[in-house]
């Protein structure tokens, strides 16, 4: 599968790059409007889902998609594409450089190729993880082609945790790392995967958000674990994912989920 899995990457570096030229010409200029699920689209992101669903279809056309604008559906396929036109709409719409692009790659409902690509600070994220899948090649993750890892640091306040804007009431009680908050789930485990950060927790993150960085963080020795005490993984074929969120914790090594998950629990 080795040839398979060199089309996928560098479908992923060739469709991100196109569409991030668009996207940069209108990074602080579009007005978002309100979704029913309380989350920002601009048409700029319905031009990028637009434009990947397509260049999918071209390539791949036996695969299935599921976008966070249009195709809600999980699908009957093998192989299934979950994609984040821009992932951090807030950031995009106020000029803020960190927003991204995100693929991740299913097979038979569970991730195992992820791609996540932040134009602004030219960083691209990928990763492969095949589970019991029964697949076979590249494995790993990287940041612009180098090899990433978690840390295996123990927990301390010159130590970092990312929050998202729905989970500050964590900050109630003693925490024992420094927070920080982006306003991008994706960048948000992606650090947890680069071993700059040691954890981090979304509230609200819809499957989009979080297929292709799942993978991504595995293979850096990582571990994201719902909060709702329930898999993720795999998707159910016929699902409608909308208004589907899914709590999670991300942790650079899964001896570090007894520390964080009671301090995090409040947030389901």
């Amino acid at each position: 599968m080795e040839h398979f899995w060199y089309e996928i990457l560098t479908f992923c570096q060739i469709t991100t790059q196109k569409i991030s030229h668009q996207l940069m010409a209108d990074v602080g200029k579009l007005s978002p409007t309100l979704k029913e699920d309380g989350s920002l689209v601009t048409q700029a992101d319905r031009w990028a889902d637009q434009a990947i669903r397509e260049a999918i279809a071209a390539k791949f056309p036996e695969h299935g998609v599921l976008t966070e604008e249009t195709a809600h559906i999980f699908p009957n396929t093998d192989w299934c594409w979950v994609i984040d036109p821009i992932d951090g709409t807030t950031n995009f719409t106020r000029g803020i450089p960190l927003w991204a692009i995100s693929f991740g790659l299913l097979y038979q409902g569970i991730p195992v190729f992820g791609f996540v690509y932040l134009p602004q600070v030219q960083q691209s994220f990928y990763g492969y993880w095949y589970g019991k899948s029964g697949l076979t090649g590249p494995i790993g993750a990287y940041l612009n082609g180098e090899p990433i890892h978690t840390s295996s640091d123990t927990p301390s306040k010159s130590h970092l945790f990312n929050l998202c804007a729905r989970s500050i009431k964590i900050l109630r009680q003693p925490f024992p790392c420094k927070i920080r908050m982006l306003g991008i789930a994706s960048y948000n485990i992606l650090l947890v995967s680069s071993g700059a950060a040691l954890g981090g927790v979304e509230a609200t993150p819809k499957i989009w958000d979080i297929a292709a960085v799942w993978v991504i963080l595995q293979a850096a020795g990582g571990s994201l674990i719902s909060l709702k005490d329930e898999a993720i993984f795999p998707l159910e074929i016929g699902r409608n994912y909308a208004t589907y969120s899914l709590p999670c914790l991300a942790v650079s090594r899964s001896e570090l989920i007894p520390l964080f998950k009671p301090l995090v629990d409040c947030i389901v």
